[in-house]
């Protein structure tokens, strides 16, 4: 038997039980319509929520960043990398975040990686809902501090948790996601705030899929349930509603002065380039100036949610334009996705280990450039093919 004869057996096991992701190449910018392995359809994947991923304010900020600054930063931030617009960025984000500073990561993959293990470590321990993204998980394991899961979204079980804990010496560390990306569900945070106060323990926010969606003009989670200097660290990223790639953390200025000295991503590895973040500040700007692509999302996400619920479909406890279209088993969600595409819509199909097995799923994301024809046409399309795999009558 070969060394990575496995490689292979495992990729076979995953086409056998319908868990193969077939990554399919886009041809176009983001929009409403796309071009997909040559075919134009109806975009209903991206987590471009605002449209700004080809946005002209950004695209046009991004080349005027290239002719001043050039196309990289040519080091890490702490040696030579840390231009005009990376500070202008984390000025920007701070204010917009209403928190005393900043600091900017590569992505928000790598903004838990660098925030988790700079706070706490071996001896720490860390209370974390048990649906957070892998990038929670991943930055509380290369923490080395002890990890306590407790039940999605219950602040009593986070309270009975940190009650066992409450003698332990080390530091303590609350993590959350704002809005869980596979449901859509947003985190009781003010309750878990008000649990973690009681035994003196430091919270954390991922709000990745709160920026650009939730609060004042998409300000987020924190800013929607009025927690504003009550929540230690909010992290957030740039690659979904801000429509660019990145990450950030807000947090006191003393806080973010201490990251920047030991966060590792910041430390090893190279700025993000002068048009990404020169894209992110025109995000930034028009938000600040106006609410109108957050309303517009909001009305498509009601409109959308409201029609498709009236034709039998179960999408689950959704509170957030993330539209999960529950449909049991993967090789049936795989089947969905598959006769979608042949319709003229892009609508990946979400399985096991992404979600847990029986709770596979068609993922809708809805977004502001979305025109009620274009959820009208995706609609016509649901209906169809629902009713010709009996999910619906």
């Amino acid at each position: 038997m070969g060394k990575l004869d496995f490689v292979k057996e495992e990729i076979e096991r995953l086409k056998k039980e319908g868990l193969y992701v077939n990554i399919k190449t886009i041809e176009s910018p983001q929009g409403a319509w796309i071009k997909v392995d040559g075919k134009e359809v109806l975009n209903l994947c991206s987590n471009n929520y605002l449209g700004f991923a080809n946005h002209p304010v950004l695209k046009e900020r991004a080349k005027r960043a290239i002719d001043e600054f050039g196309v990289g930063p040519g080091a890490v931030r702490t040696i030579a990398g840390t231009m005009k617009l990376h500070r202008e960025l984390e000025e920007k984000l701070a204010k917009f975040k209403g928190a005393e500073a900043a600091l900017s990561f590569q992505s928000g993959f790598n903004t838990n990686l660098a925030v988790i293990p700079a706070l706490v470590g071996r001896g720490d321990v860390i209370f974390s809902d048990e649906l957070n993204h892998a990038s929670i998980i991943d930055g509380c394991r290369l923490s080395r501090a002890e990890i306590v899961r407790f039940k999605h979204a219950d602040p009593q079980d986070l309270k009975k948790k940190l009650e066992e804990y409450k003698e332990h010496p080390g530091k303590k560390l609350v993590v959350t996601d704002g809005v869980f990306s596979m449901d859509g569900d947003v985190a009781p945070l003010d309750k878990y705030v008000e649990v973690a106060e009681e035994y003196d323990a430091i919270t954390m926010v991922d709000d990745a899929h709160g920026e650009g969606v939730l609060g004042n003009s998409g300000r987020g989670i924190v800013d929607s349930l009025k927690l504003h200097g009550k929540v230690d660290l909010e992290v957030g990223t740039l690659s979904k509603a801000f429509g660019v790639v990145g990450g950030y953390v807000a947090a006191k200025k003393e806080v973010i002065e201490y990251l920047r000295q030991k966060a590792r991503p910041f430390l090893f590895s190279s700025a993000v380039t002068p048009p990404d973040v020169a894209a992110a500040i025109a995000a930034v700007d028009i938000l600040t100036e106006s609410d109108k692509l957050v309303v517009k999302l909001w009305d498509n996400t009601n409109y959308f949610q409201t029609e498709i619920k009236n034709l039998g479909f179960d999408i689950g406890e959704t509170e957030t334009p993330i539209t999960p279209i529950m449909l049991g088993e993967a090789p049936i969600a795989q089947e969905f996705s598959k006769r979608l595409f042949k319709e003229g819509i892009f609508a990946q199909a979400i399985g096991y280990p992404t979600v847990p097995k029986g709770k596979a799923r068609i993922r809708v994301m809805i977004s502001a450039v979305h025109e009620k024809k274009d959820l009208d046409f995706a609609l016509e399309k649901f209906a169809k093919i629902g009713k010709e795999l009996g999910v619906i009558e």
